[in-house]
């Protein structure tokens, strides 16, 4: 009897015990909740916890949380934003490949003027490369017309143009083969600078007119056809162009969409070009050819005959 009823006190003890702890923790989260910042902070609790357990969510409030801190760093630091600006480069136009087509002689202008038209591009960089073919022609004896129509002919002004065979720049020089004649000016990588291309490409130019003993011969020699014969129009191409410029720089009309499939017919005499440094006269290019079908340029052969 004593050990039951040593079970009943024991019982009875656990009991109020268990009665007095609810009691108390239940007045404790009457308190608490009596208070809202600590309700809130209960709240916060809560959401980090179920936060925690999904990754998607943990994500999306450390994005939002660096959002949030990065605005609020600029927002205190405006100076530092100036600093992540390009610094400011006065001089950066010097870089740029452009003249004025106001500045330049009429013939140079008017010419200028009509490939911009023609070819879609800017008429500020085409002028300084038509005032570069006047005086690079007139030092090596070569028509100024005939350095811009192998030009557009080749690359369209496009001084980033490059072939499958390797011809690069304006005048599409082969640069590997040519690579010493870049060392003038820095190395092949000049081959995009607008101006360095120009001037490489005739002394390939030249070079190819000299070695065929004449100007046709030398732009076969030039593309890379000499060995077959074929072409592909380039040469009827070339001429063309160039008798479209020569047109323009003696003033007459001359529509800028007007085909090279065929040469215009070009006048009994035609009028040396002078240089705009000096009245001498520029010699021009032999009469234009007849026609010659067109077809796709070979590219390998370019390679072999430029070696």
């Amino acid at each position: 009897m004593s050990a039951i009823a040593n079970l009943r006190a024991a019982g009875s003890t656990c009991v109020e015990s268990a009665r007095v702890f609810l009691r108390d923790v239940g007045a404790g989260l009457l308190e608490v909740s009596h208070n809202s910042l600590a309700l809130l902070g209960l709240c916060v609790v809560g959401i980090a916890l179920f936060a925690g357990g999904r990754a998607e969510m943990r994500t999306l409030v450390e994005r939002h949380a660096l959002d949030w801190l990065l605005a609020r760093q600029e927002a205190r630091d405006p100076a530092r934003i100036e600093d992540a600006e390009p610094e400011p480069e006065p001089d950066a136009v010097a870089r740029a490949t452009a003249a004025d087509p106001k500045t330049l002689p009429r013939q140079q202008a008017a010419v200028a003027q009509w490939l911009s038209r023609r070819y879609k591009v800017a008429p500020e960089p085409v002028s300084r490369l038509v005032q570069e073919a006047w005086a690079v022609g007139h030092r090596v004896g070569l028509d100024p017309t005939l350095i811009l129509a192998i030009m557009a002919v080749e690359s369209s002004f496009n001084p980033f143009a490059h072939s499958a065979a390797g011809a690069q720049g304006l005048m599409q020089v082969m640069s590997k083969v040519h690579d010493d004649k870049y060392e003038a000016y820095g190395g092949v990588r000049a081959a995009f600078d607008p101006v360095a291309n120009l001037r490489v490409g005739v002394q390939v130019l030249k070079e190819c007119i000299a070695r065929a003993g004449g100007l046709e011969a030398g732009l076969r020699f030039y593309v890379g056809a000499a060995l077959s014969g074929e072409d592909g129009g380039y040469v009827g191409k070339v001429l063309a162009e160039q008798g479209h410029l020569r047109q323009v720089a003696d003033g007459r009309s001359v529509a800028v969409n007007a085909s090279n499939a065929a040469p215009s017919p070009a006048p009994a005499a035609l009028p040396a070009v002078r240089s705009a440094e000096t009245a001498e006269p520029v010699p021009v290019s032999a009469p234009l050819p007849a026609a010659i079908p067109s077809a796709p340029k070979v590219a390998d052969e370019r390679v072999a005959m430029m070696r």
